[in-house]
C-alpha cells in the first residue's frame, strides 16, 4: 500500500495582524460625533429642501390662481355647477392639491430616508 502523506501546516510567522477597529457609520450617528453630524446635516438639508419645494409648488398654484381671475376676467363670468368658477376652484379643488401635494412630499422624503439608510447600510 502507499504511505500517507504527510501535511504541511504553512503559518506566517506574523500570526495576529493588527486590525483596525472597525466602526459602523450608525455609531457615529448615535454617539454624535462630527461624522454623523455631517451625516445628518445632509439628511435634514435635503429633507428642507423638498419641504421649500413642495411649499414653493403649492404656494405659486394658490397665489396664482387669484392673480389668474384677475387678470382674465371673462374667468370670473363661468360658473360650475351654479357656483362662479373663483369660488368652485379655490373653494374645492385647492384641498385635493394639497393632499396630493402633501402625498408626494411624504413619498419622497420617505424616499429620502431610505437613500439615507441605505447609504448607512454600505458604510458599515
Amino acid at each position: 500500500m502507499t504511505e500517507r502523506q504527510r501535511r504541511v501546516v504553512v503559518t506566517s510567522p506574523r500570526t495576529v495582524a493588527a486590525r483596525r477597529p472597525r466602526h459602523p457609520v450608525t455609531r457615529e450617528l448615535d454617539e454624535q460625533t462630527r461624522l454623523g453630524e455631517v451625516y445628518m446635516r445632509s439628511l435634514i438639508r435635503t429633507q428642507f429642501r423638498l419641504g421649500l419645494f413642495v411649499c414653493t409648488l403649492l404656494g405659486c398654484v394658490i397665489g396664482g390662481l387669484p392673480l389668474l381671475f384677475l387678470l382674465v376676467p371673462e374667468l370670473r363670468e363661468v360658473h360650475l355647477g351654479g357656483l362662479p368658477l373663483p369660488w368652485a376652484v379655490l373653494g374645492g379643488l385647492i384641498f385635493p392639491a394639497f393632499v396630493v401635494g402633501a402625498w408626494l412630499y411624504v413619498r419622497q422624503a420617505e424616499r429620502n430616508e431610505r437613500h439615507f439608510a441605505d447609504i448607512m447600510d454600505e458604510r458599515q
